[in-house]
């Protein structure tokens, strides 16, 4: 019996959706990792003294994962998928707490620099470990499914209204003033810390990944575990590994690889904008589109952080809107395939770039929820694709194209830091241009729609 039978006798059932529950919390966890920091800058700009410059290498801080999302695939490749989890989600709520703690922007950089390393390994391990467990027919609602707990994250991360408004969160620590932006993150640190603790308790190990390393039995006890939970039923029995990045682009894989290089880097320079929402909200907080008031650079001495008056609610909605996009990719993942579905790219351009062509904070704020709703769309579609595109034993490829992905995350937050206070008008026609070249990109890869992983 194949690797592909013994899933499919496994079953489809309770242990799935355990299994998307406990992996959906930890890819929340990621969201609201990186999601964080752009809420709590209007506030902390104040007491860390952020220029905005220095904002924008705060936000670039968390996609340096790119240095993490390689060596973590590798090692989920070489050691384990579930053991790799289990680590990077505790360094990455290890030193997401202890960011709280950081008296100056350097320190507090520094840290937040280990924990992107740690968020790079989970996000690739993630979707190609949830991925070994799923039958041929459910595999792509059910990673679109996966994917949708982003904005679960995406919304625990703009709940931020309900905690840093509140300035009675705060602790006198004779060397630090514990404000409560600081109390923001330490909560963002839970998610991860207590999917470590899950996974280090109660996750069986790829079976895929125990067949590949000669270790049947303990594969055959977790189809085993998988059978039980699904069926009540009896044994099945079943038969019974790291690539180096040059075979991405060797042989039949090339022109998929290249064309992923670019949808990559196109989708993820986004990120420049989407981090950047907040502060844009709240400088249109007067009026006008949120490039209206970028002409005079901020002035952090005559500027009082509180009461705080950042549109949060608006953050809230924006991160919100993801939901129906979600709900589409789920219905249609399965019918229609990935492929089709990355074409959201070009929608997504068409929407930034109508970001800047309006005129009023509310139409901007129903052009960012269009954009979230359309552009979530194609992160889903995206997810399902590069777990398809590739045999299950190169996980470490998913690994090499979001660390990809993270330059262009960080180059995307440095341009806005850069350019936000006086041209911002450059950066956000930057993000559509590279969302129309990935959608066109995406027309050159090959269908995946219910295609078995090899």
């Amino acid at each position: 019996m194949s690797y592909e039978e013994a899933v499919e006798e496994a079953g489809f059932g309770l242990f799935h959706g355990l299994l998307l529950l406990v992996c959906g919390w930890a890819n929340a966890s990621d969201a609201v990792e990186i999601l964080c920091v752009s809420f709590l800058l209007p506030t902390a700009r104040c007491d860390l003294q952020l220029s905005s410059a220095d904002m924008g290498l705060l936000t670039a801080s968390i996609f340096l994962m790119m240095l993490g999302g390689y060596m973590w695939g590798y090692l989920a490749d070489l050691r384990g998928r579930q053991r790799v989890l289990v680590i990077s989600l505790a360094v990455n709520g290890t030193f997401g707490a202890v960011a709280s703690l950081a008296p100056s922007f350097w320190l507090f950089l520094l840290l937040r620099f280990f924990s992107g390393v740690r968020v790079g390994g989970s996000i690739p391990v993630i979707f190609s470990y949830f991925s070994e467990f799923q039958p041929k027919m459910r595999r792509g609602a059910m990673i679109s499914a996966l994917a949708t707990f982003w904005m679960a994250g995406n919304i625990l991360a703009a709940a931020a209204w309900l905690v840093i408004p509140r300035t009675f969160l705060h602790v006198d620590l004779g060397w630090l003033d514990f404000q409560s932006w600081r109390v923001f993150v330490v909560l963002c640190s839970i998610p991860s810390l207590t999917s470590a603790f899950i996974f280090s308790l109660a996750m069986p190990e790829s079976p895929r990944f125990l067949m590949e390393a000669g270790m049947e039995k303990e594969a055959l006890a977790v189809f085993q575990q998988m059978y039980r939970l699904n069926h009540r039923g009896s044994r099945k029995p079943f038969p019974q590994g790291l690539s180096p990045i040059r075979q991405l682009f060797i042989g039949p894989l090339i022109s998929r690889s290249i064309a992923l290089l670019v949808i990559f880097y196109s989708i993820s320079f986004y990120y420049g904008l989407w981090m950047w929402f907040p502060e844009l909200f709240r400088r249109a907080e007067d009026g006008g589109s949120p490039c209206a008031n970028m002409s005079q650079p901020q002035n952090l001495r005559n500027e009082s952080c509180y009461p705080v008056k950042t549109a949060y609610m608006e953050g809230f909605v924006t991160a919100a809107s993801n939901l129906p996009g979600n709900i589409f990719t789920i219905l249609l993942m399965d019918t229609v395939g990935g492929k089709i579905l990355l074409g959201s790219l070009l929608l997504s351009s068409a929407s930034v770039f109508l970001i800047y062509v309006v005129k009023t904070k509310s139409q901007s704020l129903i052009m960012s929820c269009v954009f979230s709703g359309v552009s979530v769309i194609s992160w889903n579609a995206l997810d399902v694709v590069g777990t398809e595109l590739y045999p299950t034993q190169l996980s470490s490829a998913l690994g090499f194209f979001t660390g990809v992905g993270r330059v262009a995350a960080i180059m995307g937050n440095v341009v806005f830091g850069q350019l936000v206070d006086s041209n911002c008008a450059v950066p956000i026609l930057l993000v559509s241009v590279l969302l129309l070249a990935g959608g066109l990109a995406a027309l050159r890869l090959p269908g995946t729609k219910q295609m078995d992983l090899t």
